[in-house]
């Protein structure tokens, strides 16, 4: 019998049911799930990690102005530029008072009128080596034959180490008291004798015409007559009224100084001012002086 209500054949599925549009329903809801995002794995050796984030970024560019403001800073840049011309001065000045000048402090009038009392003298430290002695040069010498009492201690304040660290790069004079200034009369081997019938002093048989000595008073005659050993030299001051020189200190070695314990020669007056000088040996003085025997 004919069946009364019909009923429509339904679809097959044997492919894939494309939906309104032509896609298939499986790709269609791949599209609308949202993407997921893996973790991010450590980066292997070699490879760069990732940039940081704007927070980490706006810390570094924080220091980085920093810094660069700092560095950059007039304030700081004087600073730096005054730092190294005082380590540049200190060096140069502790390397010149080593090898080349050094400045002493005169205490007394041993030396009027040629250096006064308050002076301030550099003293070339290259005489007597590598440059040779001659007579008629002022010169610096340690006192190690006990021509100075010895020197009272001093009170220590709370800057002395300031002075003292000055006085060793030679900033400023030596100022102790274990230092002497003279003039240099007989080298090793010369024959010295005060006086001859003038009332002058003569050298190896010549008289000399002192111009050097203080011309304010009229020196007294004290006689001697001594021949410099080798190694050492005869000295005496301008000054001669006023002067423990080799003549007072005849019973301490014969009253001569050893060459060893020379400083150097006094080259220039430097302070004060008004009496800036060079320090000369009057060679005219000691022309016609002959060498030794």
């Amino acid at each position: 019998m004919p069946e009364n209500d019909a009923r429509t054949p339904e679809p097959r599925h044997d492919g894939p049911h494309h939906g309104p549009g032509g896609q298939a329903p499986d790709a269609a809801a791949a599209q609308e799930q949202p993407a997921r995002r893996e973790p991010s794995a450590a980066p292997a050796d070699g490879q760069e990690e990732a940039a940081p984030g704007p927070a980490t970024s706006r810390s570094a560019a924080k220091a980085s102005d920093k810094a660069s403001g700092k560095a950059g800073s007039p304030v700081f840049t004087w600073l730096k530029e005054v730092a190294t011309v005082v380590v540049i001065a200190v060096v140069l000045s502790f390397l010149i008072k080593t090898f080349l000048f050094r400045a002493f402090f005169i205490p007394s009038e041993s030396m009027v009128n040629t250096l006064d009392i308050d002076d301030r003298i550099f003293v070339n430290l290259l005489v007597p080596e590598p440059f040779a002695l001659s007579r008629g040069d002022v010169v610096v010498f340690r006192d190690t034959k006990g021509w100075l009492p010895p020197a009272a201690p001093e009170a220590k304040g709370p800057f002395t180490w300031v002075q003292d660290g000055l006085t060793f790069v030679g900033l400023l004079p030596d100022t102790t008291d274990q230092h002497l200034v003279k003039r240099v009369i007989g080298l090793p081997g010369d024959h010295v004798v005060c006086c001859d019938a003038g009332g002058k002093l003569t050298i190896n048989g010549t008289a000399i015409d002192e111009t050097y000595i203080n011309p304010a008073e009229v020196p007294q005659v004290r006689t001697f007559d001594v021949t410099v050993p080798e190694g050492k030299v005869w000295v005496m001051g301008d000054n001669r009224n006023h002067s423990a020189d080799s003549r007072a200190h005849t019973d301490s070695d014969g009253g001569f100084i050893d060459i060893s314990d020379l400083e150097g020669k006094a080259a220039v007056i430097a302070w004060p001012l008004n009496r800036i000088t060079a320090l000369g040996n009057y060679p005219e003085v000691f022309r016609d002086v002959p060498a030794a025997p």
